[in-house]
């Protein structure tokens, strides 16, 4: 009966144990980095790493190097992207048709989905994009919390504005958030970065490194991540990196 017992004892331990270890495992691949690599994507395609929602995106060569690329220049009355239902399945399943109904009430605003990052909460998003040209406007930003109906948030940088603005979409409107606490001008045809950092409601958002905007959100992030723009931009993206923080 005793060694019954003691057996009993042991097996218990090592299913903790064994538990233990296996949560440990899933927090260590929650929190490591994932970085997009474009260099084996095809120019003139759209990209095997972002769903394109919304917009014309396509993988350019930039001077030897892809990246991706969103050309407003064929879309200025704005439309969502070719196979948009299709797009909508892979990423929401069969709650797809609340998700499209959003997207055309948002359709002058581009965006392009990442497909390996299902769910960003908490952590670091970061990029380097770069304004080509715009008549309109010329903008580029992170799209993040991206929710099953379509709503969303976004931190752009607009260089004909020379500012860095958090909105939101909720429920097919568009609304201002916050602006950075000053203006910033970046050349045109010259690689910037952009980063926010996410832990539980305070966002924080740096143009270049520099902390230009903080705020608290109405409630903790948790959504699909990618990439933003407005109108007739064109604008490059590169160097796509998500880092999750464990909470």
């Amino acid at each position: 009966m005793k060694s019954r017992f003691v057996l009993f004892i042991t097996l218990a331990i090592l299913g903790v144990m064994a538990s233990a270890e296996a949560q440990r495992n899933r927090k260590a691949v929650a929190a490591k980095s994932a970085r997009v690599d474009l260099s084996r994507e095809t120019v003139g395609r759209e990209s095997a790493k972002f769903l394109s929602v919304v917009g014309n995106w396509v993988i350019v060569d930039d001077g030897g190097k892809k990246c991706l690329a969103v050309d407003g220049r064929q879309w200025m009355k704005g439309q969502p992207a070719n196979g948009l239902a299709q797009k909508a399945r892979a990423i929401y399943g069969s709650r797809h048709e609340e998700f499209i109904d959003n997207v055309k009430a948002f359709a002058y605003f581009p965006y392009a989905v990442l497909k390996e990052v299902p769910d960003f909460q908490n952590g670091e998003i970061s990029l380097r994009f770069k304004l080509i040209s715009g008549q309109l406007d010329s903008c580029a930003g992170i799209l993040f919390n991206l929710k099953p109906n379509g709503d969303y948030l976004t931190v752009r940088f607009n260089g004909k504005e020379d500012n860095l603005v958090l909105w939101t979409f909720n429920k097919g409107k568009r609304s201002f958030v916050k602006r950075g606490s000053e203006n910033l001008h970046l050349d045109w045809n010259q690689w910037a970065a952009l980063k926010i950092r996410v832990h539980g409601t305070s966002l924080e958002a740096y143009p270049n490194d520099k902390l230009l905007l903080q705020y608290t959100l109405a409630e903790p992030v948790s959504g699909k991540a990618g990439v933003w723009s407005k109108t007739d931009s064109v604008s490059y993206f590169d160097d796509y990196t998500v880092t999750p923080k464990q909470t």
